[in-house]
């Protein structure tokens, strides 16, 4: 996620040059610093430390046990975290599974899934942590089922195995710590990529269409809140410019086309505030 992470930092105005084999960067006209740290660390130190905000997985918080503030979901690391038990098994019900052998690299996490099929059953499931190459822990006879990130499921197929129970879905969130001393710059951060998030998911689209098609075209584009409407010259025609989302501009284009709006355009947006 690092390249992903320092795009979106860029985008929203945070520049910093990292020198070679050091974890600090001091940032360009706005005073933070950045460290870097390995994603497993980063909540623990957000919620325990002097970090102020930090940017890491949900299934991370869950498992670090901290106090944070998850100020925003950043969109992108989606995937779930899931009980997987082989194929070969036929195990359809996560409870079966309680007092068996499980392999996680979120062992927190997975003691306390299974803490009340173990009260329940009178068991006692033995969690193990492995740090990585979770997926080949059943076939080399270390576990009865793994607990593991599934994203698309490649990984899992490859290995023989099949998502017996979902825990919990997670993706990168921008995390604040609750006793902060600089809130305003946590909120200026959260500002910068709320906008730039925004404007890398919808583009500003324009056009001219004649007022007796201006209701149904702005039906058509409504925009994020409401599209803006400007008189021409051309008493018969209005200029509409509405914000849409990526996903759906080349449609919405067609559409607008189709109903007989001329001049159609679509800008490309750089940042934004909402």
């Amino acid at each position: 996620l690092y390249e992903k992470v320092v795009a979106m930092l860029k985008g929203a105005g945070i520049e910093f040059r990292r020198e070679a084999r050091l974890d600090v960067a001091l940032c360009i006209d706005v005073p933070i610093t950045l460290v870097f740290l390995p994603a497993a660390d980063i909540a623990k130190y957000v919620g325990e430390g002097n970090v102020d905000i930090g940017i890491t997985g949900q299934d991370i918080v869950s498992e670090s046990n901290v106090t944070v503030n998850q100020i925003m979901e950043l969109g992108f690391g989606k995937c779930k975290l899931c009980v997987q038990a082989p194929v070969s098994s036929n195990i359809t019900n996560v409870e079966d599974l309680a007092g068996g052998r499980i392999v996680t690299s979120f062992p927190d996490t997975t003691k306390g899934f299974f803490k009340d099929y173990d009260d329940k059953k009178g068991t006692t499931t033995k969690v193990s942590f492995v740090s990585g190459s979770v997926e080949a822990a059943c076939g080399l006879g270390l576990a009865d089922a793994v607990v593991d990130l599934v994203e698309t499921g490649t990984t899992m197929k490859a290995a023989g195995l099949e998502v017996v129970h979902e825990i919990l879905t997670t993706q990168a969130v921008l995390i604040a710590n609750p006793h902060t001393k600089h809130q305003d710059i946590v909120d200026m951060l959260q500002r910068r990529l709320d906008g730039y998030i925004t404007a890398t998911k919808f583009v500003m689209m324009m056009y001219n269409v004649h007022v007796d098609l201006l209701s149904e075209a702005t039906k058509i584009s409504p925009g994020k809140r409401s599209p803006t409407i400007t008189a021409l010259d051309d008493v018969n025609y209005k200029a509409v410019s509405s914000l849409v989302s990526r996903k759906t501009v080349n449609n919405i284009m067609d559409a607008l086309h189709d109903l007989g709006a001329t001049d159609i355009l679509v800008i490309d947006i750089h940042n934004s505030r909402m």
